[in-house]
């Protein structure tokens, strides 16, 4: 018959579970670590038109080569820890490709041009204001980080990586 002795059989789980935890908080640390710095970065929007001070409800830049150069960077900066590398979500928020997709399947000429509108001023409002659900935000709020410039010159990037082309 085999001995067991009971004293460090009983410390096992213990041990364990003292253990897996210690792996928990390391592996907690090296995503945050790998999430990089969540403070939001400037965006140089130097090159581009002033809107002023009212806030447009519709992308001027859509089409502008180099507001969508400076969307492409600013989204890359601040936007793609979240909503991935590309506008290629990895999960963690929705992937923005398919922001404008019911806009790209509307028959009518003018249905379209209405869905694009409603999705700009959904765009402008939440980037602005944020989300959040029952007290938990899902984005932060970036009125007073970026001005109108910088967040639609993101859109106009946004529209080069549309899922659905229009």
């Amino acid at each position: 018959m085999t001995s067991v002795n009971r004293s460090t059989s009983f410390r096992r789980p213990a041990r364990l579970a003292r253990g897996l935890a210690a792996c928990a908080a390391g592996i907690a640390a090296l995503a945050a670590w790998a999430h990089g710095d969540v403070t939001p970065q400037a965006v140089d929007t130097s090159s581009l038109p002033k809107l002023g001070t009212a806030w447009l409800n519709e992308n001027p830049y859509r089409g502008n080569a180099a507001a969508v150069k400076v969307g492409t960077s600013a989204f890359n900066q601040n936007c793609a820890r979240c909503h991935g590398l590309e506008a290629i979500s990895g999960g963690i928020a929705p992937d923005l490709r398919r922001l404008d997709n019911d806009c790209a399947t509307a028959k009518e000429k003018a249905k379209q041009d209405a869905c694009v509108k409603d999705n700009d001023e959904y765009f402008v409002t939440t980037v602005r204001h944020g989300r959040s659900r029952n007290g938990a935000v899902y984005m932060p709020p970036f009125e007073g980080t970026f001005d109108q410039e910088a967040i639609w010159a993101i859109k106009a990037y946004l529209e080069t990586r549309r899922e659905k082309p229009m």
